[in-house]
């Protein structure tokens, strides 16, 4: 029977388990959460679990309550790009959350990782959207981690993306300085857009191939706003292809949530997910030294770049 294994944190640590469960799954009482303890359906690595035990830091609690816990098989672990005693950095997969959020189950990337190195204190430096592919870093100490979000901050890191963008872009480079923050008119709550009250955000832009109806470009951030790089390549005219809130009209992104992929999104959209691929990522080493990691483009962005019709390819 598939579990679904929750990680308890320095923040998590302290409370009694029936309350942090009740708090982390806001659908399902505590009562409830203490009986499905009590029912062995929630336990803990280690110790034993009842309602009102005390958690710790680095406990593993398992769920297999149904519509909490997985009915599919665990993906697997993602490509290592770059390891050493201190970092990790893997090839995330597009489709792949980085860190799960909500009630309804989903793997993440951080548990897969998590239980393919139990004997790391794996953690997130920096995040990539759901759809996004490409270079991830992760540590395995907590100093390190402290000195790399840190690093990420200061934007001490040189962060490289390739994009497929719809139309034939007619220049080869461009430098867009144009501040980022809420979306002036939009129903959609989570979308950015230039704003002049929005934060400076700079994104250095080079054509790479243009093909029939798209082109490739790589677009180097400067400055880490929420989807920058889709926010500044709509304000140029060129949004990302198989975008599904830039470059559209609302009404696209509030279909797809109410109803789900179907044909007619299929056709407008001509790609299965926005097409952003993180390949390359610079930064200092707490050592002392530089690291550069590269990821290269993901099969269905090569697919496209080599001339096959922008669709939805499986």
């Amino acid at each position: 029977m598939r579990c679904r294994s929750i990680f308890i944190d320095e923040r998590a640590a302290g409370r009694r388990a029936d309350v942090f469960l009740s708090l982390r799954f806001t659908s399902i009482s505590r009562t409830a959460f203490a009986q499905h303890i009590k029912a062995g359906l929630v336990t803990r690595t280690v110790r034993e679990l009842k309602p009102s035990s005390i958690l710790f830091s680095g406990d593993v609690l398992q769920i297999f309550v149904p519509g909490l816990a997985p009915t599919t098989p665990e993906p697997a672990m993602p490509e290592v790009l770059y390891e050493d005693d201190r970092i990790l950095v893997v090839n995330k997969p597009a489709g792949m959350l980085v860190h799960p959020a909500g009630d309804k189950f989903a793997w993440g990337l951080i548990g897969v990782v998590k239980r393919a190195r139990p004997d790391d204190k794996i953690d997130l430096v920096h995040r990539l959207d759901r759809e996004t592919s490409g270079v991830l870093v992760m540590t395995k100490d907590r100093k390190t981690n402290v000195f790399l979000k840190q690093v990420f901050f200061e934007h001490r890191v040189e962060k490289v993306y390739m994009a497929i963008v719809r139309g034939q872009v007619p220049w080869k480079h461009q430098e867009i300085q144009a501040p980022v923050g809420l979306a002036i008119s939009s129903d959609i709550r989570l979308r950015r857009g230039v704003n002049p009250e929005g934060r400076p955000a700079h994104t250095t832009v080079k054509t790479l191939q243009v093909m029939d109806e798209t082109t490739l470009v790589s677009c180097q951030i400067h400055t880490g706003r929420t989807h920058q790089i889709r926010v500044h390549m709509e304000h140029v005219g060129f949004p990302l292809l198989g975008d599904k809130i830039y470059g559209q009209p609302d009404r696209i992104f509030i279909e797809y949530l109410e109803r789900g992929i179907n044909d007619a999104l299929r056709t407008h959209l001509r790609f299965p997910r926005h097409a952003l691929h993180s390949s390359s990522l610079a930064f200092p080493h707490p050592d002392g030294h530089q690291v550069t990691v590269q990821a290269p483009l993901t099969d269905d962005m090569n697919a496209v770049v080599n001339g096959a019709s922008p669709a939805w390819l499986v």
